[in-house]
């Protein structure tokens, strides 16, 4: 090693103590000299290990409840004074302050307390003052101290000293170090947010995100593309907490397609059982119905070619009967809230298949907070967790829609919600007979919906179009009637978009005109 840092004497204040003992014992036998905090200190001593107190070194006990305990020069001066600059060793010697070369730290579990739906004022007292001090210091006095936020680093130091008389390398701490910045702005990004949040403050004048690393990923949205994957610890049921039973390694598309399914599923609520197969981002299909595989096969009706390598959502645990017609073409990934024995069985015997399980279901009315970056800049915005009720429609044209129909403008409505703009969905009987997605105009998504369901007729051998008799669902409000007749031609007989034209009056009269039902949401879902 061309420069290495000899571990001496080591600090260990750690809030997680799983594995703190074997750490520490590991240093012991390395020669190394314990010094420890409160809880921590008293873990290791109860283990046999000889450990001195930080109140030694400082000449203060601990005090308010342990709030202060180590921030003192007699601990920072130590993490922070070059050992290579003769000044600083001069007043280290005049001061009486011994060297520390090794911190092993992890901070108050600030974010768990947080998920887990702790109090304000018990988050308040599980955010660490002295231990991001203490890291910080550290890691700017990386070619000196080794720095480590987790269990996994001290673990690779200790093995990395084990091989070389108990000295750790430059290229070691400077990574340390690295990692320990990242570790304590994603811990204060942390507080931040759920502060703001806290105070009702939706535009604080800094924001901050982080997140801890889950996975990296092969590449990106391309090949080309470098890519990873990061938890924010969002308990949200989700791709990022689902447990993946089965499968190759998720990619980047992946996560994002089955991010997009599994939100969706959680619009249409766990009442019936319902199923959304999704590809680049939008759904192909979705579908409500007496059983999961009814549902499953609806949805597959709507659009079976492009369903073809998508992925595949429920809002049921899988069973046999389910999990056999899945299999039945290729599909990159299938999430659901569970599954029963017969149906991992079946999908075992497709092993490339991704088969993740959750919770749970996302509450698509929760707050949330989404973040797109642009160059030099990032995008803020409150998560859509809009709702509509059969009671804040408002019929505009002489026809009332049936039951049926209002039935079916509420499930048109919430799907086309995760429809890339511009999207008009036709739907009938609780499942979706055709979706146009992401188009520049809005009559043009009508006509590529009607498409879509003239394709299926052929392909699945209907006997007449799907769309006849359907209900159509726009995600905003149609500047011109074209669009609208454009969905009344492809058979639709009620229509559901927000209204907010400045050609209202003429779309609503050209509705009446067409014998349509029409109702306007006062709420529009554009996503980009």
């Amino acid at each position: 090693m061309s420069h290495a840092t000899k571990i001496r004497r080591a600090l260990i204040s750690v809030s997680d103590k799983q594995g703190l003992v074997e750490r520490a014992k590991a240093l012991a036998d390395l020669g190394v000299e314990l010094i420890s905090t409160g809880g921590t200190s008293k873990a290791l001593k109860e283990a046999g290990l000889s450990v001195s107190d930080v109140a030694d070194l400082t000449g203060y006990p601990e005090m308010m409840d342990g709030r202060v305990k180590t921030l003192h020069p007699a601990v920072h001066g130590g993490l922070l004074y070059l050992r290579d600059n003769q000044d600083h060793c001069a007043d280290a010697k005049h001061h009486g302050i011994k060297a520390i070369d090794l911190v092993y730290i992890n901070l108050y579990p600030f974010e768990s307390t947080v998920a887990s739906g702790g109090s304000f004022e018990d988050c308040i007292e599980n955010i660490d003052i002295g231990g991001p001090a203490m890291l910080r210091a550290a890691a700017k006095n990386y070619a000196h101290v080794a720095v480590c936020t987790d269990g996994g680093d001290l673990d690779a130091v200790l093995a990395e000293m084990a091989g070389t008389g108990g000295r750790v390398s430059l290229e070691t701490t400077r990574k340390l170090s690295a990692k320990t910045y990242a570790r304590t702005a994603a811990y204060d990004a942390a507080i931040s947010t759920w502060y703001a949040k806290e105070i009702d403050e939706s535009a604080p004048d800094w924001i901050a995100y982080g997140g801890k690393l889950n996975e990296a990923l092969r590449y990106g949205e391309n090949p080309h593309q470098k890519a990873a994957f990061y938890t924010t610890g969002e308990a949200r049921p989700g791709v990022a907490t689902a447990q993946q039973v089965q499968g190759k390694a998720l990619s980047y598309n992946n996560i994002n397609d089955t991010d997009s399914a599994y939100e969706l599923i959680g619009e249409l609520g766990a009442e019936t059982p319902a199923v959304a197969i999704i590809k680049h981002a939008n759904p192909c299909g979705v579908a409500q119905a007496e059983t999961a595989v009814d549902a499953y096969r609806e949805a597959l009706a709507c659009d079976s070619t492009s369903a073809f390598g998508g992925i595949v959502a429920l809002n049921r645990p899988l069973n046999a009967e389910t999990a056999a017609e899945i299999t039945r073409i290729f599909t990159e990934v299938v999430i659901a809230p569970g599954a029963d024995a017969a149906a991992l069985e079946i999908f075992a015997k497709k092993k490339n298949l991704r088969l993740l399980l959750t919770d749970g279901l996302p509450d698509p009315a929760a707050p949330g907070t989404l973040v797109k970056t642009v160059a030099g800049g990032l995008l803020v915005q409150d998560r859509d967790f809009g709702r509509i009720s059969k009671a804040d429609l408002k019929t505009v044209t002489k026809r009332a829609p049936t039951e049926q129909e209002l039935d079916d403008l509420l499930f048109a409505w919430r799907v086309a919600k995760h429809v890339k703009s511009n999207t008009i969905v036709y739907a009938k009987d609780g499942a979706t007979v055709g979706i146009g997605a992401g188009q520049m105009s809005r009559i043009d998504s009508a006509r590529i919906a009607a498409r879509k369901a003239e394709d299926a007729k052929e392909k699945e051998g209907f006997a007449t179009l799907r769309t006849q008799g359907c209900v159509a669902a726009s995600d905003a409000f149609f500047p011109f009637a074209d669009g609208m007749l454009a969905a009344a031609a492809a058979g639709a007989s009620a229509i559901i978009q927000p209204g907010g034209s400045i050609r209202d009056d003429e779309v609503i009269a050209a509705a009446d005109e067409a014998g349509l039902a029409m109702v306007l949401t006062g709420m529009r879902h554009f996503r980009h």
